[in-house]
């Protein structure tokens, strides 16, 4: 049987507690487990580490202890002053005698060396050898310039090398006496486990000793860490280290108080974790038993408390099945609430989409889709006075422009005036605002039936307010027109269309209009008077070839001006419009550039014809038309000289030894040599013969410099007929002449 919320809400919070308590209490066992483990181990690697130290450092104490009692002796200072030959068999006994007796005082397996500085012999493993100055000097480089202490302990390849400079409190050293305990030695008298890495550092940090060689343990770098951080701490204890993102190396050491070597181990943490696996098995066996139980305990409580439950909601036949898994008690009460919430939801409904169907009512008056009948029903349904009660006018709003607003903002804008108009005009005296298309707002006043004057009145006081109200506010302009009034809402149509013809005239009126119909329609219309000012159109048009701004600014504005000025019939300034628009498409396919708003210009004429505001108009011919033309010609311009000018450029480099003309060119490339002239001199600031004789001079220099060439030849190559002519024009660019300036560069 399926279950209901109310039975898991009881159920798994039971559960999750006693799951909890019990991931608890193993949790604390099992890290007290392992903590314990792990001291147990610490104490045990401890004393291993500490008994290394002691084995080790007896040894080190015998060594050195004997070493240093035998150079006190007279016998040694006699025999290490003294030459040892293979005839001196008694000095030889003696040396050898005195290092079997130390040998047999300290470490069995240790090598024994002495070597006398002064007579170059070395006694070593029982063998007496000679050395050479090359051999002792090597010596005392290795063990006594380059120490600081006479006696220490080095590494080597078999294990490690006591070293004792003699006599060990005076400066001039006459003997070196080695002591080699080897690897084995070592490992015998540490004794290592072999899992278990020990490691031995000298007071400088450096590794003496390791038991595994070759294994992965830790780098030279960590070694001195360790030794940094040891030295500032206890003598016996742990110490971690980093092992670049892996789990922390846990190390045991020992700090000698005779030598300051360091002593260490390290915690193995699988040995550890194999020794807690049997315990954390049976934590977890422990674990998944006590949840179990606790499942079956949370199970039966749960059941109990929600039978009751599940038995009145089965009796609830209105519950849909699909509703089954909610929480049973807030189920019940949706089912009790669910009847007497159904009222108020429909009558919300209704209300939440009186806006809507009010506005409707709006619209189909204004496209006279409206019966009487519907009028009258819908009127009294939205809380309006019957028809007829009183007179009518038809207020409609237009965005001038959009101001520093963006065109995806206009939407938003017109938006904001509907609202406006709510606040601006009391409700008694409007039905609802309503925004009629794109670009038009459109309100319907009521008023009582009074004079037209004081009707006029008021509206006009409305308007005002609208129109301050946008500048402040919205900062913004709108024009605003105002129907006839009119008694019959039917007739709502034709005010409408009233309130558009108003608004068409604002395109002689300026932006912030208030216009009404009944003001423009006693204009009589005289005869169509068409000024068109041709003169300054190709005063403008020629500017734009030329691609010259200046001339565009000093033609464009008068013509606008007059376009604009004497034109007053809106017709008829339309109609100019359009003729400027075509000559503006007609100049564009002549010059052979692409700048205006489409292919086929459909959405320039659209546009032009759309604005009702002469500043608009001016803006979007200006910013948007004739200044990009502008700059199109100018950059195309500038590219056709750049051009001609390289051409040139390019015969003179190719042909400067031969006789060149501007004509001749003029001829090749097919202009006239007076425009090429003009654009070469434009282009690069100087005349073209200037620039010709200039790149003969060059090089002329150039032969001068590096050519046997003689001045005579030289100007015959280049074009001068009279060899003095061509010295009369380098001098006077050079300051100096040909064969002057030839000396100069040969000189230099």
């Amino acid at each position: 049987m399926r279950k209901g919320r109310m039975f898991y809400g009881i159920f798994i919070p039971i559960l999750i507690l006693g799951v909890g308590l019990v991931a608890s209490f193993g949790s604390y066992i099992y890290i007290s487990t392992i903590q314990s483990v792990v001291g147990q181990f610490s104490n045990s690697k401890q004393s291993y580490i500490e008994q290394i130290k002691n084995n080790l450092e007896h040894k080190i104490q015998s060594i050195e202890y004997a070493f240093n009692t035998y150079s006190t002796t007279s016998s040694f200072q006699d025999v290490v002053t003294n030459p040892i030959t293979i005839q001196d068999f008694v000095a030889y006994r003696n040396v050898n005698s005195q290092l079997n007796y130390i040998a047999s005082m300290t470490a069995e397996g240790t090598e024994y060396s002495l070597i006398s500085l002064e007579q170059n012999w070395q006694i070593m493993n029982e063998r007496l050898t000679s050395l050479t100055e090359a051999d002792v000097e090597q010596l005392r480089e290795k063990y006594i310039d380059n120490q600081d202490q006479s006696l220490f302990w080095i590494k080597t390849d078999k294990g490690i090398r006591f070293v004792n400079t003699l006599p060990v409190f005076s400066s001039k050293k006459q003997a070196i006496a080695l002591s080699d305990i080897s690897k084995y030695t070592l490992d015998n008298i540490i004794k290592t486990e072999k899992t278990s890495l020990v490691y031995i550092l000298n007071k400088s940090g450096e590794l003496l000793y390791e038991s595994a060689p070759g294994t992965e343990g830790l780098t030279s770098g960590q070694f001195q860490e360790l030794s940094r951080t040891i030295a500032s701490g206890e003598e016996n204890s742990m110490v971690k280290l980093d092992a670049g993102g892996r789990q922390p190396l846990q190390l045991l050491y020992a700090k000698s108080s005779y030598n300051n070597w360091i002593y260490l181990t390290m915690l193995d943490q699988d040995e550890i974790a194999g020794t807690l696996k049997m315990t954390k098995y049976g934590l977890y066996a422990l674990g998944l038993l006590s949840i179990l139980l606790i499942w079956i305990v949370a199970y039966l409580i749960a059941l109990y408390f929600t039978k009751p439950i599940q038995q009145i909601k089965r009796s609830l036949s209105i519950v849909p099945q699909a509703d089954s898994a909610k929480n049973e008690i807030e189920y019940i009460m949706h089912s009790i609430d669910t009847i007497l919430s159904e009222k108020e939801s429909l009558e919300s409904l209704i209300e939440a989409e009186m806006p809507q169907l009010e506005t409707q009512l709006i619209l189909n008056l204004f496209r006279a889709r409206v019966t009487p009948e519907e009028l009258e029903k819908n009127l009294q349904r939205f809380g309006y006075a019957p028809n007829g009660n009183g007179r009518y006018a038809a207020m409609l709003i237009q965005l001038d422009s959009l101001g520093e607003q963006g065109t995806t903002n206009k939407d938003v804008l017109l938006l904001a005036i509907n609202k406006m108009v709510e606040e601006v005009i009391p409700k008694q005296q409007r039905m609802l605002p309503i925004i009629l298309n794109d670009d038009t707002q459109v309100t319907i006043l009521t008023f009582p039936k009074e004079s037209e004057q004081e009707l006029n009145k008021e509206l006009l006081d409305y308007a005002t307010a609208l129109l301050k109200a946008a500048r402040n506010y919205l900062k913004v302009p709108i024009s605003i027109g105002i129907s006839n009034s009119y008694t019959d809402l039917l007739e709502s149509k034709e005010a409408c269309e009233m309130g558009k013809q108003a608004l068409h005239q604002r395109l002689n009126l300026g932006k912030e209009s208030i216009i009404f119909y009944e003001d423009i329609s006693m204009v009589v219309s005289g005869p169509v008077l068409l000024h068109y000012p041709a003169e300054l159109e190709s005063q403008l048009f020629n500017a734009i070839r030329l691609g010259d701004k200046e001339q565009v600014d000093e033609a464009l504005y008068p013509f606008l001006a007059q376009l604009i000025g004497k034109n007053k019939s809106t017709l008829n300034f339309e109609v100019m419009l359009v003729r400027l628009v075509n000559n503006l498409i007609q100049l564009e396919q002549h010059l052979g550039i692409q700048v205006l708003l489409t292919q086929d210009n459909n959405k320039l004429y659209h546009r032009v014809l759309d604005i009702r505001n002469p500043e608009e108009i001016e803006r979007l011919l200006v910013q948007e038309v004739i200044y990009p033309m502008t700059y199109t010609m100018k950059e195309k311009m500038s590219k056709q000289f750049r051009c001609l000018s390289d051409k040139i450029t390019a015969i003179v480099a190719a042909e400067y030894d031969c006789e060149l003309t501007l004509e001749s060119i003029g001829e090749r490339l097919h202009y006239n040599p007076n425009y090429l002239s003009s654009i070469f001199k434009k282009e690069y600031g100087t005349a073209f013969s200037e620039y010709l004789m200039n790149y003969r001079l060059e090089m002329a220099k150039k032969w001068l410099s590096e050519t046997d060439m003689t001045i005579k030849e030289i100007a015959e190559r280049l074009q001068y007929h009279n060899p003095q002519n061509f010295i009369r024009s380098f001098r006077k660019k050079e300051q100096v002449t040909p064969g002057t300036y030839r000396k100069l560069q040969q000189g230099a």
